[in-house]
């Protein structure tokens, strides 16, 4: 198997004015964006930058950070991306848990950056992206060394919905083996065209999309933020045949006035994760795009990320469930606290198996020894199997709420909650209670002029879960939620010690 930067090589020379990279007014083919990455990879060689050093980048989705991510991939280091969101804290910490020689950056985050470096306490080096473009245009010579698929190619840092992000570490070989698979399961085409829009730092859209998409000669759209009707015209106009987006995205392109209207006829595959997608709003999905093969994608960072899917055939019979197959090359199971499977609908932990799994946690020995055990991923995800094989997530082991006895799990009141006409967002945690270990909290958004009330809510759960299940308090708060949709509860929970139970 090659590596990561091999797969650029080989594309421009089997389809060198084919386009490679769409980005505002600028347009890559595939020779271009080779030649550019090229001379990129010499000017970081240049600055000392040696096979196995990590280099951060921080940046919007952008070209330019297109051609650094395969730039420090060619040198033999080791890629590093970081939320362009990230404070000075959260980037101070991804250099000191990296060990990063080089920071690269989008121009507009020099003083987060510069704070950040100054809070980590080390001295890396410092590199603006259109710094590194203007080092790379003058001429130096080529990167010799050749990354081998076995070598280090991407830390990938959690999602911190538990807590502080770790570093998932992956070798060339576990990355594109998760194109080899995505590849299989939902049929991407060589010359497939591909939107960005799903922040490129973030395992998913960086390694099932941009990795995948370069080995098969895809021509990457990038856009630098999400706008429904800007994406959909960018759909339009460019002839976009896959798009992965978050659930939300989808939901913002379904409220779109006219999406219906607009010539949409190249779409061809449509793939979903990150975050459940709500099951009407899958069921709108199919309506309103008929001829969109649509896949849900349910994975983990550390698993490359990787997991299990459910094809258009299972979005449209059970848009509830999480999956029907683990990807191929991949075994996912449910199993018990001892490591037996669980029977049908009985509650379990998804485990994952296959050649994409992390290698470990950057520099946490412990923390990988209990979470990849005996080959296992231990995704830390609680999920029932039912007859048919469908694989419902019900809650993550940490978010599961005890309360009189009773197991609750949260993304069950969520989902019950969620189409509440008062209610445009909410989260459920639970709060300790001293007499029946802890209360549900519903943590809403409430849709403009709404007040909702516990008792409204209750009553709008009475036919939908059972009594014990419904929330005990209700507060507004805003909801946090990491980059790629998650919630990140932790940080819920922590901003509720302070709330009486109920």
């Amino acid at each position: 198997m090659p590596s990561i930067p091999e797969t650029l090589r080989t594309s421009a020379a089997r389809c060198p004015d084919r386009e490679a990279l769409v980005f505002g007014a600028r347009r890559w083919s595939y020779r271009e964006l080779y030649e550019e990455t090229e001379r990129a990879a010499a000017a970081l060689v240049a600055r000392g930058v040696a096979p196995g050093e990590r280099v951060l980048l921080i940046s919007p989705n952008s070209g330019a950070f297109v051609v650094a991510a395969y730039a420090v991939l060619r040198t033999g280091a080791i890629l590093v991306p970081g939320n362009p969101r990230n404070a000075p804290p959260e980037v101070a910490h991804l250099i000191r848990d990296s060990g990063a020689m080089v920071v690269l950056h989008a121009p507009e985050l020099a003083d987060v950056v510069t704070r950040g470096v100054a809070q980590s306490g080390a001295a890396p080096q410092v590199l603006p992206l259109d710094g590194l473009a203007a080092e790379a245009s003058t001429g130096r010579p080529p990167v010799a060394h050749q990354p081998a698929e076995s070598d280090d190619a991407l830390l990938l840092y959690t999602s911190g919905t538990t807590g502080a992000p770790k570093g998932a570490l992956f070798d060339h070989h576990r990355a594109l083996w998760v194109a080899v698979n995505v590849s299989g399961a939902t049929g991407y085409r060589d010359g497939d065209r591909t939107l960005h829009v799903a922040p490129l730092y973030h395992a998913a859209q960086l390694v099932l999309v941009l990795i995948a998409g370069t080995a098969l000669a895809m021509t990457h759209v990038v856009a630098a933020r999400f706008d429904p009707a800007e994406v959909a015209a960018l759909m339009e106009q460019e002839r976009i045949s896959l798009f992965f987006g978050v659930p939300t995205m989808y939901q913002f392109l379904l409220r779109l006035p006219g999406i219906t209207d607009r010539d949409l006829s190249a779409w061809r595959v449509g793939m979903y994760g990150a975050a459940p997608m709500p099951p009407d709003s899958a069921r709108a999905l199919v309506k309103a795009f008929p001829w969109v093969a649509l896949f849900q994608l349910c994975g983990q960072t550390e698993a490359g990320p990787g997991g299990i899917y459910a094809g258009p055939e299972d979005v449209l019979a059970r848009p509830d469930a999480m999956g029907h197959y683990a990807l191929p090359n991949t075994e996912a199971r449910v199993v018990t606290a001892d490591g037996a499977d669980t029977g049908p609908d009985e509650v379990g932990e998804l485990v994952l198996r296959g050649e994409t799994i992390m290698k470990g946690y950057w520099n946490q020995p412990a923390a990988t020894a209990e979470t990849v055990r005996d080959g296992w991923l231990h995704t830390g995800d609680l999920a029932v199997r039912d007859a048919d094989g469908y694989i419902t997530l019900v809650d993550r082991i940490k978010d599961l709420i005890i309360t009189g006895g009773r197991n609750v799990y949260s993304i069950e009141v969520e989902a019950a909650l969620a189409g509440h006409p008062d209610i445009l967002d909410v989260a459920v945690v639970g709060i300790p209670h001293p007499d029946y270990g802890e209360s549900i909290v519903a943590v809403i958004q409430p849709a403009d002029g709404a007040q909702p009330t516990v008792e409204s809510l209750r009553a709008w759960t009475r036919d939908r879960i059972a009594d014990y299940k419904a929330p005990h308090l209700v507060v507004v708060r805003p909801i946090p939620r990491n980059p790629s949709g998650k919630i990140q509860k932790h940080l819920l929970r922590a901003d509720l010690k302070a709330v009486e139970p109920g």
